[in-house]
């Protein structure tokens, strides 16, 4: 495994000279600074996606590499879809592992087994339906990475179910929070940043998210990441996902809950008591950021105390926005692979 990950870094991983690197030990709040290269426009696509039943989901999901290789699982955020991924897996995949991209609750051929689930955005369900996924492939630990909500999910796995996850990639670092949280108000120009949670708190967000939703989602992508010129091919990739019967009704409830404005499944009660105390992460972790990140983002001093084990904060430059992984893929994928290295 170490000969294949020396010959990736060798072919796949080119860090601009004069950059900073920061081992990963002890937390260190030195940014690691690393030029990405933009790759052009991708158009590159998954082999045929598996679908099986775990949890209360039928779960669709890419699968890349060796059946028998360490496992990376891959978690994409609102509102985008497993294709931030689809440079990054052929990365991993090289290096022999095994690369698992599920969608989520409410995107692209995952749906729920019974009609009668609550159609629940919570935090803590999404993280359990990576965990009963897991279960079903027969996946004892991975390396779980993320951004925007599938970071928010690899947080939350490495917290409650560390002995699940042999080490963990987030980029905006810690975004483990509760409803209380949610209920603080914050600066003006913050709460800006957030003004489509609360037009999600009403009926006329709803009803223009559901009637809008290409349109919106292609309005936060350009938001949040202002400096990539992706082009219509490459949104409309992912913005299928978005076609879900389910997907309006776990995004309302996903920002409404934050608010507390919905409420959530008891099953769920003692899994987000657990995650309103802000429980420390000791996984082995890099976070990451871009540094043209239009998306509302801690600053990385104020979440590295929250990772006790092994850390590293890494900030890619180079006009990177929200998306990391599909913006800055090799960046992405290295994070993975140096994460994973001796954990």
């Amino acid at each position: 495994m170490k000969q294949m990950i020396d010959q990736y870094r060798r072919r796949f991983l080119g860090i601009a000279a004069g950059t900073a690197a920061v081992g990963l030990g002890a937390i260190d709040l030195a940014r690691a600074e690393t030029v990405a290269q933009r790759p052009s426009p991708s158009n590159a696509s998954f082999g045929p996606i598996k679908q099986i039943d775990a949890g209360v989901l039928n779960v669709g999901y890419a699968e890349a590499g060796p059946s028998n290789g360490p496992v990376a699982i891959l978690l994409h955020g609102w509102p985008y879809d497993i294709h931030a991924f689809v440079d990054v897996a052929p990365i991993l995949a090289k290096t022999g592992y095994r690369v698992i991209i599920p969608y989520l609750r409410g995107y692209g051929t995952t749906h729920f087994l019974s009609s009668e689930t609550p159609r629940n955005g919570e935090p803590a369900a999404m993280a359990a339906d990576i965990i009963a996924l897991m279960d079903k492939l027969d996946i004892k630990k991975a390396v779980v990475a993320g951004f925007d909500w599938g970071a928010r999910t690899a947080d939350i796995i490495a917290a409650l179910w560390p002995d699940r996850c042999r080490a963990l990639v987030s980029v905006s670092g810690y975004l483990i929070s509760s409803q209380a949280a949610g209920g603080a108000p914050l600066p003006p120009s913050a709460e800006l940043q957030w003004w489509y949670q609360f037009y999600f708190a009403t009926d006329r967000g709803r009803a223009g998210y559901e009637k809008y939703t290409h349109d919106f989602a292609k309005l936060i992508w350009k938001l949040a990441s202002p400096q990539w010129k992706f082009d219509d091919a490459t949104f409309n990739r992912s913005a299928a996902a978005l076609d879900n019967g389910d997907h309006v009704a776990i995004t309302i409830h996903n920002y409404r809950w934050r608010l507390g404005l919905a409420q959530g499944e008891a099953k769920y009660e003692e899994l987000e008591k657990k995650l309103a105390a802000a429980p420390q992460i000791a996984v082995p972790t890099i976070t990451m950021e871009g540094d043209a990140n239009g998306a509302p983002h801690p600053e990385p001093s104020a979440y590295a105390k929250k990772f006790s084990g092994r850390y590293e904060f890494r900030l890619i430059t180079g006009g990177i926005g929200h998306n990391l992984p599909q913006e800055a893929p090799q960046a992405f994928a290295k994070a993975v692979i140096d994460v994973g290295e001796g954990a």
